[in-house]
């Protein structure tokens, strides 16, 4: 176990160094084609940043914050193809070997990815996955814990008229799902908070996934904003007026928003889709994407880090059976 912890501790090192050393194709570009489109781009990033502050509450939680971040990432000029395919190659590593090095590897070198090359606040990613680390502890409770009307296990806990027990190796199976749950998400959200939507449905269609189900995923990804950002004014709206002032001004406060959510949204959709014929659209939405190539440096630097997280699964296997 001495030699596994080393060889993880090893690999987590050269995996942080690996992406230290970054593999950005706009140095790349930069070198060939001037460094003009550089400064640009780093224009573009500081400009957002400073204009953080200036776009209100709506980019600091929920899905607001998922796109803005998306488009502020520091990674964001990298290959979106191999982002994606990255991310879900990491995903199926981690679910398919079943190793707790693996699962903890991957979930600090991601979120070292996302939090410092990608240079997103470290308070919004904790934040961001909030969420699913209390659904996975939730779920995981479940497979630790037991219930019995006799004390059994290693440990137990009376309650009255039954018992909670569990046991090393519960806690240990305990710990080793809910690792590998979190690195798994913590692989998508590496994608989803340096990638734009609108490049991930751009790779879905090379791939050559069915156009109906990107063009309703791109459509109804776009709406949700829509339909977010009217029920927050209607909100306010209504909080403005004392609409929440107690518990039943409130249960009516929420009735009459739902209802009105829904008429106000139906008139935005037929408005919205007047406004995409006026623009030609006849079936399938376009737009302009800014080519962003394959780094060799990111396919290479890629192969290494699935080359550490095979190194850690055969070093656990042999820790087991050796």
């Amino acid at each position: 176990m001495q030699l596994g912890y080393f060889l993880f501790m090893l690999a987590l090192a050269l995996a942080v160094t690996i992406l230290i050393r970054g593999m950005s194709p706009l140095r790349a570009h930069a070198a060939e084609e001037g460094h003009d489109h550089e400064h640009e781009h780093e224009h573009d990033h500081e400009h957002d940043r400073k204009h953080k502050h200036k776009l209100g509450h709506s980019h600091d939680t929920g899905v607001f914050s998922i796109d803005y971040y998306a488009y502020i990432s520091a990674i964001r000029d990298w290959n979106p193809m191999f982002k994606v395919f990255f991310s879900l190659a990491v995903l199926i590593a981690v679910i398919a070997i079943n190793s707790l090095y693996v699962s903890l590897f991957v979930l600090i070198t991601m979120g070292f990815l996302t939090v410092v090359r990608g240079r997103i606040p470290l308070h919004q990613y904790i934040s961001t996955l909030t969420i699913p680390i209390v659904f996975v502890l939730v779920g995981s409770l479940t497979i630790a814990l037991s219930f019995a009307r006799q004390p059994l296990g290693q440990y137990n806990l009376h309650l009255g008229f039954f018992y909670i027990y569990t046991s090393d190796a519960d806690l240990l199976r305990m710990v080793n799902l809910m690792a590998k749950a979190m690195a798994a998400v913590s692989a998508l959200f590496m994608m989803t908070l340096s990638t734009p939507s609108g490049e991930i449905i751009s790779v879905m269609r090379k791939v050559h996934v069915p156009r109906l189900i990107v063009e309703l995923m791109n459509m109804i990804y776009r709406y949700i904003f829509v339909i977010m950002e009217t029920n927050r004014k209607m909100h306010d709206s209504a909080e403005s007026r004392l609409g929440y002032v107690d518990y039943r001004t409130s249960v009516k406060s929420f009735s009459g928003t739902a209802s009105n959510l829904l008429v106000v949204s139906l008139k935005k959709a037929n408005a919205y889709y007047d406004a995409l014929i006026s623009r030609g659209y006849n079936g399938e939405l376009l737009f302009l994407e800014r080519e962003k190539k394959m780094d060799r440096e990111q396919t290479v630097l890629g192969v290494v880090y699935f080359l550490c997280i095979v190194v850690l699964f055969a070093v656990q296997k042999a820790a087991l059976f050796g």
